[in-house]
């Protein structure tokens, strides 16, 4: 009986507990898409695939709700780490040199999983301030859905700085 009951829990209850604390991470800038660029995992939302890494892609929020490949744990980013719960792993530098990409791997406390926010809304590399994360410059890719279609850029760690300003800057948001 305990095993069903907690199978119920998990499977009715944990959902709407992880779904309040859900946060997309947005682009300031919106570049070439009114409907702004979020973190997200390489793939299509519930189907994404965590060994391919992080890139920039149209926001889905647009839709109704934050999609499971773009909704970190508010509570985690708190402590530094972005968490996407729907798939249990963390966002990871590369390195900690200048444009290192961003996968995904295992939650641990990391140095390479450690970021947190400056007050110009940069997200930077706690055990090298420098890097910021950035939105690749130049033109979006086109995407595989959406209407209109959704458009994807890479991400990377870059020397933070005025000249990518644009691209650095980074807001939360749940959903509305």
């Amino acid at each position: 009986m305990r095993k069903l009951t907690f199978l119920f829990y998990l499977t009715f209850l944990t959902p709407n507990i992880v779904t309040g604390n859900l946060v997309e991470i947005y682009s300031l800038d919106q570049m070439d898409d009114p409907r702004g660029f979020c973190i997200d995992i390489r793939g299509h939302k519930s189907k994404a695939k965590t060994n391919s890494g992080l890139q920039a892609h149209t926001c889905y929020s647009y839709q109704g709700s934050i999609a499971v490949d773009q909704g970190f744990d508010l509570l985690r980013l708190d402590k530094g780490q972005f968490r996407l719960p729907a798939f249990d792993v963390c966002m990871e530098a590369d390195s900690n040199t200048a444009s290192a990409s961003l996968r995904l791997s295992k939650c641990q406390d990391e140095e390479l999983q450690k970021f947190d926010w400056d007050n110009n809304g940069r997200i930077y590399l706690i055990s090298n301030m420098k890097l910021c994360l950035t939105v690749a410059q130049g033109k979006s890719r086109k995407g595989g859905g959406g209407s209109p279609i959704h458009l994807m850029r890479n991400l990377s760690l870059e020397l933070c700085g005025d000249t990518l300003q644009a691209f650095q800057m980074w807001g939360a948001r749940s959903e509305r």
